[in-house]
């Protein structure tokens, strides 16, 4: 049952209570863009609810649909406690069990076959001639250690949508517990899956820019999470010829351009996560809530377990930093958005073509969706998400939290 308020315990902060069901719980601050995505969430007029009383896309949408299993249902009986506080304590990230040459990632009695090219000198990777669903367990280990270093990997030409949801639902599990996302649709059955879907509708387009002139939305997946996402998959399913790029934006690269002394300015410093508005979006939209909303304090630079590196965690999931006065974290929070947002030799575009899954660390990066396409074309994917460690700014710390 969801209360009227939700409580977390952090050791080194004093208790946080917030009213979940208020979009007021926290003003948005000067420096969030925070727009909450139309094509994750039941849309009251358009949708429909079956006779079992799930809620469902149109008829038509299913009849028109590539992958109808993949389509975006809402069961609003799905109820789940809060995730526990040691969800994730023991979880031991599949890239330290790596072989530092890839070997079982790219074989090299099949070298032949690999195109490997980089997006950027410091950020991204595509490839072609690997078949993740074929990937023994060595070769997860090698790809988790690849993501990690390159923050992204495109892979085209993949069947892992042909391969059934209870195949991508274990293929995930290999990584880490997957999350069950609160609000977004979810295949029946498997609300393990968080999909994405923009409906086939010539009037969308208009809909998104009647009322704002750009779709911002940089973000990490779910960091109100107390353990947030690791290795990330996410697979077209269906889309337009052209458009609907995901653009990733490098955050290691982004904290080591801040100087020293800004640097040892911000070290120490945590900020509060919350999903509070991303939930009254989808109630407003007649949609669901299968768990309260969820808000915890995570550093705002944070280490990477296997690589060590240190990046900045600023996603627009962030409601303000914890124990500074508004007009000090609003300061902060807009500088540091400005730097990772609008560096565009921090960025690479993964675009899309059938059979494209692009694989992300969404500890190093932080992504954005486009919407650039006024042709009505359908844009359905879906995403895998399993949850890793709790962000923490210093080895010796990430060390302690997973004893």
């Amino acid at each position: 049952m969801v209360t009227s308020t939700a409580t977390i315990t952090k050791e080194e902060t004093p208790v946080l209570k917030i009213d979940v069901h208020s979009t007021k719980a926290f003003a948005p601050n000067a420096a969030s863009t925070n727009n909450v995505s139309s094509d994750i969430h039941f849309r009251k007029g358009e949708d429909r609810i079956d006779d079992n009383g799930l809620l469902k896309v149109s008829e038509k949408e299913y009849e028109d649909a590539k992958y109808p299993e993949w389509l975006p249902t809402w069961d609003p009986n799905e109820k789940y406690e809060p995730y526990p506080a040691d969800l994730n304590v023991k979880f031991s990230d599949k890239g330290h069990l790596a072989s530092k040459d890839f070997k079982d990632l790219f074989p090299p009695s099949k070298a032949g076959s690999f195109k490997i090219k980089k997006l950027s000198p410091k950020l991204g990777s595509e490839v072609r001639g690997v078949q993740l669903s074929e990937l023994s367990d060595a070769g997860k280990n090698d790809l988790a250690l690849l993501v990690a270093q390159r923050g992204v990997v495109v892979f085209r030409d993949q069947d892992l949508k042909d391969k059934g949801l209870e195949f991508n639902k274990k293929f995930g599990e290999y990584f880490g517990p997957l999350h069950t996302h609160p609000s977004s649709g979810a295949p029946e059955n498997y609300s393990q899956f968080h999909i994405v879907y923009r409906r086939k509708d010539p009037e969308e387009y208009n809909k998104t820019f009647g009322k704002q002139l750009s779709v911002r939305g940089w973000h990490s997946d779910v960091t109100y999470e107390k353990f947030t996402p690791g290795t990330t998959f996410f697979t077209i399913l269906d889309g337009p010829e052209t458009g609907g790029d995901t653009i990733f934006t490098d955050t290691v690269e982004a904290y080591n351009r801040l100087s020293p002394k800004f640097k040892e300015m911000i070290s120490g410093l945590k900020a509060i996560h919350t999903s509070v508005r991303q939930a009254a979006s989808s109630r407003a939209n007649g949609g669901i809530e299968r768990r309260p909303p969820s808000t915890n304090i995570h550093p705002l630079v944070r280490i990477h377990p296997v690589t060590k590196q240190k990046s900045l965690f600023t996603p627009n999931f962030i409601e303000e930093i914890d124990g500074l006065k508004k007009e000090e974290s609003d300061a902060i929070l807009k500088l540091l958005f400005d730097h990772v947002n609008h560096s565009h030799d921090l960025q690479v575009r993964a675009s899309y073509e059938p059979g494209t899954v692009v694989v992300w660390d969404n500890r190093r990066v932080l992504h954005a969706g486009t919407f650039d396409w006024d042709s009505g074309e359908v844009r359905h994917c879906y995403r895998i998400t399993p949850q890793a460690e709790r962000p923490v700014e210093n080895e010796d710390e990430l060390e302690e939290w997973n004893k």
